[in-house]
């Protein structure tokens, strides 16, 4: 099967005004870290307030109404992976909760992803989590000019190895810009079936592990967006939107 790409690079200005929708994107988050997420809370409270700061902005939400979409953001609680609607669900101590956030501002895409942490958790959710955002910053740090595409999965990839995580295969990270998702796909693995494309300055990506603490296994529920473990086990989810620079990545979603 022969592959299209269609890589949009963007211009040191482009890339600008994508900083731009980025650091209103990292003020959503700021506001979510200052207390929200804790016990007794629904994830469509939490969602009620990244809608509510988004608007607030003058923004409008990525998510909301994508492909049908019905929310502002994915919250996927423990064994959901991603794209876990807002509803009912209250959060309970010992809790994680994957928020994975976008917005659009002058047209301009941002989108990022954080694990919270609901009261105490165990020690080994709490290595999944540091691993997993780790290995978000090794793929970040292969993010440069000269390089290609597979030398950020397997970046990713080697931390869960050492520790015998499931790597999700079949969500990846993206392309991104006036549209939420651009090529190229970004495996979270070395990857040897999909475009290998070598890494420009102006190209941004958004580059997004998940983990797993059991295999990499997942499976779509009936609401047809909320992908969970197939063995219900605890995932973690980090992602950031980076430009290629002549000076190297820039983390435009960087907190």
């Amino acid at each position: 099967m022969a592959w299209t790409q269609n890589i949009n690079i963007k211009s040191k200005a482009e890339v600008e005004l994508m900083a731009e929708s980025c650091a209103d994107l990292v003020k959503v988050f700021l506001e979510l870290r200052k207390g929200a997420v804790k016990p007794g809370v629904t994830t469509r409270e939490l969602d009620a307030i990244v809608h509510d700061v988004i608007v607030g902005q003058g923004n409008i939400p990525s998510f909301m109404g994508y492909h049908g979409y019905p929310a502002s953001s994915c919250i996927s609680v423990n064994e959901e992976v991603v794209h876990g609607i807002p509803g009912d669900r209250v959060l309970k101590d010992g809790d994680v909760v994957g928020i994975d956030i976008g917005l659009i501002k002058d047209g301009w895409h941002a989108d990022s992803a954080e694990t919270f942490f609901v009261g105490d958790i165990s020690p080994e959710v709490r290595e999944l989590c540091e691993t997993t955002e780790a290995s978000l910053r090794d793929g970040i740090e292969q993010a440069r000019a000269g390089n290609r595409v597979s030398d950020i999965g397997k970046a990713i990839e080697r931390r869960a190895r050492e520790k015998n995580y499931g790597v999700v295969e079949v969500l990846v990270g993206h392309g991104i810009g006036t549209s939420l998702h651009e090529d190229p796909q970004v495996p979270n693995y070395e990857c040897f079936t999909m475009p290998n494309p070598k890494l420009e300055v102006g190209m941004v990506l958004a580059l997004e592990p998940m983990f797993n603490l059991g295999t990499k296994q997942v499976r779509t529920l009936a609401d047809e967006w909320t992908v969970v473990t197939k063995d219900g086990s605890v995932s973690a989810h980090y992602e950031h939107t980076v430009a290629i620079t002549d000076d190297g990545p820039r983390v435009l979603t960087d907190r």
